[in-house]
């Protein structure tokens, strides 16, 4: 039977490698055990990881259930890619709640113009936006310089200064101050580490006024699709594709001042522990996420602000990996190829 009551819609946000992942496993642990959650996950990267990351400590038998958009920003392109996941995602789950991960390089506001469109109104219930931010990053003008970093405070109804053990003492103050340079010192804001805040911050309406008017096609988010260039034709397939004889595939993605690199691998493909996480860890890199099938079981991984985490799973049933940086470098892929038990 469809539910009847719209759904009430988070949307947890923030810039590449500040926790979303994290606080959305986090907010999955404190799900009522009588309710069904659905998750849209957007990527930037061609290849989709985070799902998988959520899959594999979160199942549908336990009333989870995960949708990815890969392939950048998911309102781009009329908005289709991420309309027809989220139709696909509420038939399948019918869930007593939904949160969407946008990409940390999509575009918030775009995304809510489709969600508090006229087409959903009667389907989703807006509820409170949360953006995580690491205040670390307020000294470097690559975050406080790019319009998506700045949008995704505009767009919160709540800030997540995530991360907060390391922080200096000065990173708070400094956090204060530039909400208040930009005319933000009114949000409501907290401090945590691993992403954990209570789910009573995701009740309540969502202050956003958009483009209350945006039709169901949302045709005007074409103002920003050609930021995403996709190297590889058909590469939004490649997370369905067949994997060839060589045991893997490759694909490439550029857009707003970033590159993605991802590769999956057949099933048989099995990694060295010890080799992966020495390697993983000398990335420099933006941001690199990854589930690997290893000699020891099945693992994620997940490299931002030069801090390499890594986290059993259950249930995986291949190797996947995505960086993303501001220029790539030729020796990934040998180096990554040499981790193989």
């Amino acid at each position: 039977m469809s539910k009847v009551l719209a759904v009430p819609t988070n949307i947890i946000t923030g810039f590449l490698g500040v926790g979303k992942t994290s606080a959305i496993l986090n907010l999955l642990k404190h799900k009522p055990s009588t309710e069904r959650w659905a998750v849209l996950v957007n990527e930037f990267g061609e290849v989709g990881v985070d799902g998988h990351l959520i899959q594999g400590s979160h199942s549908q038998e336990s009333g989870v259930f995960i949708r990815e958009v890969p392939g950048g920003c998911m309102c781009c392109a009329s908005g289709l890619p991420m309309q027809i996941a989220l139709n696909q995602l509420l038939t399948k789950a019918q869930p007593d709640r939904l949160l969407i991960e946008p990409t940390g390089l999509g575009h918030p506001k775009e995304v809510l113009d489709v969600l508090t469109a006229k087409y959903y109104r009667d389907i989703l219930l807006v509820q409170k936006t949360i953006t995580l931010v690491d205040a670390r990053n307020l000294s470097n003008p690559r975050y406080t310089e790019h319009g998506i970093f700045n949008q995704q405070l505009e767009v919160a109804d709540i800030i997540v200064a995530n991360k907060q053990g390391e922080y200096q003492d000065e990173d708070k103050a400094c956090l204060a101050t530039y909400l208040k340079n930009r005319g933000l010192s009114h949000k409501v804001t907290i401090f945590t580490d691993q992403g954990r805040f209570s789910p009573d911050l995701l009740v309540g309406d969502c202050d956003y006024i958009g483009e209350q008017s945006v039709s169901h096609s949302h045709a005007d988010s074409d103002s920003h699709t050609d930021n995403h260039n996709h190297e590889q034709q058909g590469a939004n397939n490649i997370n369905s594709a067949d994997i060839p004889e060589c045991g893997f595939l490759h694909v490439q993605n550029k857009g707003e001042g970033y590159t993605s690199v991802g590769w999956r691998f057949a099933s048989e493909v099995i990694f060295d522990r010890n080799a992966l996480y020495a390697w993983l860890t000398g990335l420099d890199v933006e941001r690199m996420k990854a589930v690997f099938l290893t000699r020891e079981g099945t693992f994620g991984y997940n490299l931002a602000a030069g801090s390499l985490t890594e986290m059993g799973l259950d249930d995986v049933d291949e190797s996947r990996i995505e960086i993303i940086a501001p220029q790539t470098c030729a020796d990934w892929g040998a180096g990554l190829l040499g981790c193989r038990a």
